[in-house]
């Protein structure tokens, strides 16, 4: 006949006399060290004060919360489980003998076996999880549990007990723990549970996975057990509605889902808690004003929009706002680290690499006019975002209002290539072409770009011109990189150094502060007009599929993308319209403070001119815009300013600098002539010469013989200077066999 427990009889004595042998003072750990090897299948991201952002379950296999105390556990679901599991918990020291004896009784006279283990007994069971795997309906497996609860009762206080218990144990399918179950079914933190909700957690835990008819019929039988029958009432459906995920919690923390994009970036392992540089009350902010603005743009074809704020001096990122969450058909893509064309906003680097060469300054004119460029592969020309021209104009006007042609006849004089090069120091990683490959373009943003790079480059100017990584964890720890490729290439490393002078830097950030320069375009009042310090730019890509607002004020630099994941263009949504209202709602919830919170007004004064910077009166000449006081790079300044010769813009178009021409002996040699092209019309004089030698007047039908070897190809005006000069190499192929 069965024995104490179920066992055989003769092996009670076994039993008892295995209770009085010694356990290592190892086998058994206490409350402290369960805790600690305790780990949550969700990885949690903090904001900069330490409060959750984001929770992201890395764990598929088993869902479990974090560890809740006792405290936070409620009264009714501890007693439920008591009554059902274990009713004389508070009394015995770890195994009730009176249930131990019942349940032998019952089994020797064949009546239907019930169970004697203890809520200590089960503990000690899921804290060996080696042992549970076991079994432990197996003869060892009771007695060692025995054992182990005895031990647990010496030095485990009552409430230490079923605190662990609660947190360990399973209760259905894949959750775990009394946090997961509580959110999982009922939608509430466990403290919340009342009678019928904690009678129905209680009754799972003896068959989890039973029918709901079988769970409810436990659970009615617990509640009158609890003198609480009344609550039976429709349990049923109750019940069907909480096992069947009706009641759950989505949001599966303590408030919003703030941060997804992030978290999946910085959160590697189950039970990881890691502390961002964000600020919650922004990051909340910022999410919320993407998407009302992007909701009623929801009929001009807009659904996803990115965000970025970033702390100048430490480069800490203080909000990232990947998407706009369900407003979009594709809110897992991060619009902060995905490729896009720039549009305008690569125009401020660009000027301010001319004001550092002396090609140009603030006061410089330059004529916006119907241009084309002669490529090579065709003509290239750039129109105004406004079809209209406005003739001469200053670099000022010119950036500030985000002319087109200007800022390609700009690029001319610098170069592609070089542009290329101080846009990858200034950490563009992404434009991996030579500046050739992308063209006069370039000056418009045709090259593809993150948000992530583009914020960190304003950050840049913001800096005057020092260059330094970004960081999204905070304080003086080494900072954890989220993300390395991509749109993130060498944003989150690298060395300080200085992209730009503080004196270009400067004048980029006056112009982009100026709302009288930027009046003829977007007039005086306008989303970019703040009332305090900020140096703002727009852009829109081709075809309107992206748009793009990034500025920065003494303090903070946000930048923000609109558009859409998948690529498709927008009806009629200009940088204006589209990123630049939210940019400018961020901006200013960022200066004007909440003294309620705590959070204090932030001012933004135009910050004090650098060293090397000058400022003197200027007039034009024919009086092409007003006379006015002007910045100017110190050597470069000019109280009177004139139109532009044509001289100054000439470059050679084609053959390029570096070109490699082949020569075909199949082909006849006047049918090989090169056409010679200029980037300006050509003036009265100017000639080409081939290695030293005049080869004749520059004009539209210039053409050139090449013959093979290496050969310098110059460009003089009338007083015999030189303009412009390119090398070349001419390569002569062999014979095709006839």
């Amino acid at each position: 006949m069965p024995g104490i427990l179920g066992l055989r009889p003769g092996l009670a004595p076994l039993l008892a006399l295995c209770l009085l042998l010694p356990l290592p003072a190892d086998a058994l750990p206490g409350l402290a060290e369960v805790k600690a090897a305790y780990t949550a299948s969700e990885a949690t991201l903090l904001a900069r004060d330490g409060r959750p952002v984001h929770r992201l379950r890395l764990d598929k296999t088993v869902r479990r919360l974090a560890w809740t105390p006792y405290g936070e556990i409620s009264p009714a679901l501890i007693r439920a489980v008591i009554v059902s599991e274990d009713q004389r918990f508070l009394e015995h020291e770890g195994i009730d003998w009176r249930a131990a004896g019942k349940a032998a009784w019952t089994n020797f006279w064949g009546g239907r076996t019930r169970g004697a283990s203890t809520l200590t007994m089960q503990l000690a069971g899921l804290i060996d999880d080696d042992r549970q795997q076991r079994g432990r309906r197996s003869v060892f497996g009771k007695i060692s549990q025995s054992a182990a609860a005895l031990r647990l009762e010496s030095f485990w206080s009552k409430r230490q007990i079923i605190e662990a218990y609660l947190n360990l144990v399973s209760f259905r399918g894949e959750l775990q723990g009394v946090g997961a179950m509580s959110r999982q079914l009922f939608g509430k933190w466990p403290h919340g549970l009342d009678e019928r909700e904690a009678a129905l957690a209680a009754a799972l835990l003896r068959s989890p996975n039973a029918a709901p008819g079988l769970v409810v019929k436990r659970a009615c039988k617990l509640l009158r057990e609890m003198d609480r029958a009344g609550e039976c009432a429709g349990l049923e459906g109750f019940a069907a509605q909480a096992l069947n995920g009706g009641l759950q919690d989505t949001t599966s923390g303590d408030g919003e889902q703030l941060a997804p994009h992030l978290a999946r970036k910085l959160l590697q392992q189950p039970g990881q808690a890691i502390r961002s540089s964000l600020d919650a009350d922004l990051q909340r902010f910022a999410s919320a004003a993407l998407r009302r603005h992007l909701a009623a743009l929801n009929r001009q074809n807009v659904e996803d929009g990115a965000l970025l704020v970033i702390d100048n001096a430490s480069g800490e990122i203080l909000a990232w706002v990947g998407s706009s969450g369900d407003l979009s058909g594709a809110a897992e893509v991060d619009g902060v680290t995905a490729l896009r064309q720039a549009g305008s906003t690569l125009k401020p680097f660009l000027y301010a690499q001319a004001f550092e060469a002396r090609q140009l300054t603030p006061a410089s004119l330059i004529e916006d006019a119907p241009l084309s460029l002669d490529t090579g592969n065709g003509l290239y020309t750039p129109q105004n975002y406004q079809t209209h021209y406005q003739g001469w104009v200053s670099a000022r006007r010119a950036l500030a209002g985000s002319l087109n042609v200007p800022a390609v006849k700009t690029l001319v004089r610098l170069g592609p290539d070089r542009f290329q090069q101080r846009l990858k120091e200034t950490g563009f990683a992404s434009l991996t072409e030579s500046g050739d490959w992308y063209g006069y373009s370039l000056a418009l943003g045709s090259a593809d770009i993150s948000l992530l790079m583009l914020a960190n480059g304003y950050r840049t100017l913001a800096n005057g011109g020092v260059w330094s990584p970004l960081r999204a964890t905070p304080g003086p720890v080494p900072p954890a990189q989220p993300c390395r490729n991509q749109g993130c290439a060498g944003v989150f490393s690298g060395k300080s150094h200085a992209a730009y002078r503080p004196a270009s830097a400067f004048l980029v950030g006056d112009i982009l502060a100026d709302r009288s320069a930027r009046a003829a375009t977007f007039g005086l009042e306008s989303w970019l007009a703040t009332p305090y310090w900020a140096a703002v730019k727009t852009g829109t890509s081709k075809d309107m599929r992206d748009n793009w607002c990034a500025g920065y004020s003494r303090r903070y630099t946000v930048a923000v993308w609109v558009g859409n994941a998948g690529g498709s263009p927008m009806h009629d949504v200009s940088g204006m319209s589209g990123a630049a209202p939210v940019w400018r709602e961020v901006m200013d919830w960022l200066h004007r403070g909440e003294p309620t919170s705590g959070r204090p007004r932030q001012s933004s004064r135009p910050p004090a001119a650098p060293a090397g910077v000058v400022r003197i009166p200027i007039r034009f000449v024919p009086a092409h815009e007003p006379a006015r006081d002007e910045w100017f790079v110190a050597g470069s300044e000019m109280p009177v300013i004139r139109a532009a010769q044509a001289s100054a813009l000439a470059r050679i178009s084609y053959p390029a600098a570096g070109s490699i021409i082949a020569l075909d002996p199949d082909i006849p040699p006047h049918l090989q002539r090169l056409p010679l092209r200029l980037s300006v019309p050509a003036a009265p004089g100017w000639i080409w010469r081939i290695d030293g030698q005049r080869l004749g007047t520059a004009s539209a039908t210039s053409r050139w013989l090449p013959q093979p070897g290496r050969h310098r190809l110059t460009l003089e005006n009338g007083a015999g200077e030189t303009l412009d000069s390119v090398v070349v190499d001419v390569r002569s192929l062999k014979g095709r066999g006839r």
